[in-house]
């Protein structure tokens, strides 16, 4: 006789176990219509699953998030039962959700291209159209295997085979159509609706491994309606548009070639920005206490050994054999083992207290090819890293100023808001249990003191400790994870730093890991499409750019180039032979933020004609006041501050 709770604390109860369907239609007709999957105590069940003891339910509906992943599922599923109607003889292997998406793997000789695309999704819409019920069944390990043989399916039966011993062999039929799969699933594939697309067809390897077949893998997008659908390809427009790579190359910033894979060729104006970001971030880490410092690039590994990376972070070093003296070194991939080294020079005092040391460190990490993306994921790039050395009493105190500052840099750089996920142990983790809580409990209560409110990460911590990850939210809508901190009892104890306390008696500091940008290269990547290219004056490389519509007006643009310049501004000179409107369009394609154009009215008048990026509109103004406005745009917002 189970008791199921509902959210709002309600209680129902049935006489014999009954399925998700029946709770359903017994709570009500507007329920039993919209419910498409429930979590049975937290779990995600089929509306099918029997319900045999007292449990609590929540109905998954179309508006709700969850229902998102269980959608993009089920077009997995659709996708592959329609390619095996439209192409017979295709093998169908492995179809998961992904983010914003899915995709399904198929063995078949002849190549899909995107000219089979349309044939697909207008069969996927058929199936829809079918609404053919999702129905599972167990099957014994063997009469599985012999099951998919008969189909045909080499590929399912070696998943089956390797699956443990103690794994329940569950298939779904969707009408006619029969998959592997654990589940669970909408009721029918009417529910997934038509708002989905499918986007690109790639090779993958079975099962990930080189060594084995090539097969090819279609992705799709689904979505719960098509409003969502239209945001999203229009998102991916946008993001085309604005692709960092293409916008680096129109500006002339940067430059990645084979012969330094993952590194980035930093061309001058590219190196402008890069320089402008660091100075600013370098003022704003004087003016907050932190002090910088230098380490080596190469490390003997005996110290990576004693920190816990060798074992926890092996795969991503790179590593240097000194045959002479019979050492291996390891390129730096992170900053923290170092800091602790300086930190361990000398007899620290607890006066000393928190110590906030701070580094732009080069680091280097070990990226496969196929991850690698423009400036965003390189092998070679530079944090804004920190360590706070502190005790436990002043987690709490550093959060709030470390967040604090976190937010102004944010603010400053063009992001209002941000979010905040808590990654708490990881499966793989150094340290005690005790450790662990004391650490996540003290990140906890920070937080509050902070006014940090978090989504719980799951299992996403360091290996040394939790932290919190720092989201932001770009112009079109998409999130990128920036700066972390992280709350470390265990490189201290590892590494043994030391300090002497009040009482006389040595004690292990705390050790708080803080990033705000991430790494240099990522962030900017994102601030160039954040912008798409239009910088604030403040960071523009070039700032503005001084053309004349005659020739007559040459004379006069060198003098205001000069007197832009000694205002501290970028400034080039166009004095070509080629028509205004042409400037205008070349300048503009280079992201140029201002162009001050002058011709003989201009000359004679001592005045210039500002043309911002992206406006047909000019504004006429004298030199003098020109230059006082571009001055004070140009100004970084610290500095800017400072001056009020």
């Amino acid at each position: 006789m189970p008791a199921i709770t509902l959210p709002d604390g309600s209680e129902r109860s049935f006489d014999v176990p009954v399925t998700g369907t029946t709770v359903a239609e017994a709570i009500g007709p507007g329920l039993a219509r919209a419910a498409l999957a429930m979590k049975v105590d937290g779990v995600d069940r089929d509306m099918s699953f029997v319900i045999a003891q007292d449990a609590q339910v929540v109905f998954v509906t179309r508006r709700d998030p969850d229902a998102l992943e269980m959608i993009r599922h089920d077009a997995a599923h659709v996708l592959a039962e329609a390619v095996q109607e439209l192409f017979p003889g295709t093998q169908v292997t492995i179809g998961p959700s992904i983010d914003n998406g899915f995709y399904y793997d198929f063995a078949r000789d002849t190549p899909f291209t995107p000219d089979d695309f349309p044939a697909i999704e207008a069969k996927m819409k058929e199936i829809v159209a079918r609404g053919g019920k999702f129905v599972r069944r167990e099957m014994p390990r063997d009469e599985a295997i012999a099951f998919f043989l008969d189909k045909g399916e080499s590929y399912k039966a070696e998943l089956i085979r390797d699956l443990p011993e103690s794994e329940t062999i569950s298939l779904y039929a969707q009408g006619d159509w029969v998959d592997l799969c654990r589940g669970p699933h909408l009721r029918s594939t009417a529910d997934v609706g038509t708002a989905f697309k499918l986007m690109r067809v790639a090779g993958a390897y079975w099962r990930g491994d080189s060594r084995n077949a090539v097969l090819q893998r279609i992705y799709g997008t689904a979505w719960r309606d098509q409003k969502e659908l239209d945001a999203h390809l229009h998102q991916l427009e946008e993001a085309e548009r604005r692709d960092h790579r293409r916008i680096g190359k129109d500006m002339g910033l940067f430059h990645i070639q084979e012969e330094a894979v993952g590194s980035v060729f930093w061309h001058p104006k590219g190196w402008k920005l890069y320089r402008s970001a660091e100075d600013y971030m370098r003022r704003r880490l004087d003016a907050s206490g932190y002090q910088e410092v230098k380490t080596p690039q190469l490390v003997d590994r005996v110290l990576w050994e004693r920190s816990g990376h060798w074992d926890n972070y092996r795969e991503h070093m790179f590593v240097a054999q000194v045959e002479d003296e019979k050492r291996t070194l390891a390129v730096k991939p992170m900053n923290c083992p170092c800091h602790v080294q300086i930190f361990r020079q000398g007899i620290r005092s607890y006066r000393e207290l928190p110590l906030r040391m701070a580094e732009f460190g080069a680091c280097h990490r070990y990226e496969p090819s196929g991850a690698l993306h423009g400036i965003m994921r390189v092998r070679a790039f530079t944090q804004d890293d920190a360590h706070i050395f502190c005790t436990e009493d002043q987690i709490a105190s550093e959060t709030v100023r470390f967040t604090e500052l976190l937010a102004s840099i944010y603010r400053d750089f063009g992001f209002e808001s941000f979010r905040v996920k808590f990654s708490d142990r990881p499966e793989n983790r150094a340290g005690s249990d005790d450790v662990w809580d004391r650490a996540e409990g003290a990140l906890k209560e920070a937080c509050t003191t902070a006014g940090v409110t978090y989504e719980l990460n799951p299992g996403e911590g360091a290996f040394y400790g939790p932290k919190l990850e720092f989201v932001l939210r770009d112009a079109i809508g998409r999130d990128w994870q920036c700066g972390t901190l992280q709350v470390d009892f265990v490189l201290p104890e590892r590494l043994d730093a030391e300090y002497v306390a009040e009482d006389g008696a040595r004690h292990r500091p705390v050790m708080l890991h803080r990033a705000i940008l991430g790494s240099f290269e990522r962030f900017l990547g994102i601030l160039i499409e954040n912008y798409a290219g239009r910088f604030p004056l403040w960071l523009a490389p070039v700032q503005a750019v001084v053309a004349t519509i005659v020739s007559d007006a040459d004379g006069y643009a060198d003098e205001v180039a000069n007197a832009f310049r000694r205002a501290g501004l970028d400034v080039r000179v166009d004095v070509s032979n080629q028509k205004i409107n042409a400037k205008v369009r070349e300048h503009s394609l280079a992201h140029v933020p201002v162009l001050a154009v002058v011709g003989r009215n201009e000359a004679a008048n001592r005045t210039v004609a500002l043309r911002r990026l992206g406006s047909t509109a000019q504004e006429i103004l004298p030199l003098e006041e020109a230059v006082a406005r571009l001055k004070a745009e140009a100004t970084p917002p610290d500095l800017r501050r400072a001056a009020e």
